[in-house]
């Protein structure tokens, strides 16, 4: 790449805008921020090969996916997201066209979700990889972590689910149809403000649905130390989603609820507490530990997991 370090990141930070919480911005040893009150902070690593293959995702849309998932965990919290910094490594010999369209992506997903582009790092490395930091502020609000679910109390979530596990799946098979399936899994629609939403509605515990419904759900009943019943009358199976179940033989379940990188949210509720509009009441707490589907063990994987054999 013609001009080297230094001329890459003031093309990738140049003419950033910056939020009222940015104090100082690109350029200096490290961001200064003005949060209010207690911060959130978060990160996630895009590693090429595990989480994107460069002949599936473009550069724009694995810039605005790797804002896309970091924030999505603030949102989880219940704060809300103001800042990101961003690492990257990079093989020598890179288009710099390739750099100028992945910070388009962070540019555009920034600006989706309210945050502000602070600061980050460049190396060189032999594949790509993108590490995002996300910080967040409460403004006097209490954390929603995992373990505040009861017993007694709904599961309700917000968000697509399934959607990117099936474009994966189609990619995997060659094809790039049902597009808006492929389109999910290369950069997901994390549901921006909902987390503030839920936690201003009375969310006694939260998650972000990264690894899959189940294996989230898993971590939150774990954390809560109660057990979990999900009922599929509550899911809609989407017609994309049907085709592809009708042309691979899988079941649309083992998409819905254990499919990964969906990035919607999870919730638990009071029993009382009428959901906010655009959440969706899909099962129940209950005394005891793990995990049911209709009140049945459920059988097969729950979930994505890195170091699984």
């Amino acid at each position: 790449m013609a001009g080297g370090e230094f001329d890459m990141i003031r093309r990738i930070t140049a003419d950033l805008e910056q939020s009222p919480t940015t104090i100082l911005g690109p350029g200096d040893d490290a961001a200064v921020l003005r949060l209010d009150g207690d911060a959130a902070v978060t990160t996630d690593m895009l590693v090429e090969g595990v989480h994107f293959r460069r002949n599936w995702t473009t550069p724009f849309q694995l810039g605005r996916k790797a804002i896309a998932v970091n924030v999505s965990d603030v949102e989880a919290m219940g704060a809300v997201p103001v800042s990101v910094v961003v690492a990257l490594a990079l093989p020598i010999g890179l288009e710099e066209t390739w750099v100028d369209q992945f910070s388009a992506g962070v540019r555009e997903e920034c600006a989706r979700s309210g945050v502000s582009l602070v600061g980050g790092d460049l190396s060189r490395s032999e594949s790509i990889t993108v590490c995002v930091t996300a910080i967040g502020e409460f403004r006097g609000s209490t954390p929603v972590t995992r373990g505040g679910a009861a017993p007694g109390e709904q599961v309700a979530v917000c968000g697509r689910l399934g959607w990117s596990s099936a474009g994966l799946t189609v990619l995997q098979r060659g094809f790039g149809s049902p597009k808006e399936l492929v389109v999910e899994h290369q950069c997901p629609t994390v549901p921006y403000g909902q987390g503030r939403v839920a936690a201003a509605a009375g969310a006694t515990a939260m998650m972000d649905v990264s690894d899959g419904l189940l294996a989230d759900l898993g971590h939150l009943a774990e954390a809560s130390r109660v057990a979990v019943d999900l009922e599929t009358d509550a899911f809609a199976v989407t017609d994309a989603i049907a085709r592809v179940c009708a042309a691979t033989g899988k079941s649309p379940w083992g998409f819905i609820l254990a499919g990964g990188e969906d990035h919607a949210l999870v919730a638990t509720f009071p029993a009382d507490v009428a959901l906010p509009e655009g959440w969706l009441r899909v099962g129940s707490v209950l005394e005891g530990e793990g995990l049911t589907v209709n009140a049945l063990p459920w059988q097969g994987a729950a979930g994505w997991d890195h170091f699984a054999r």
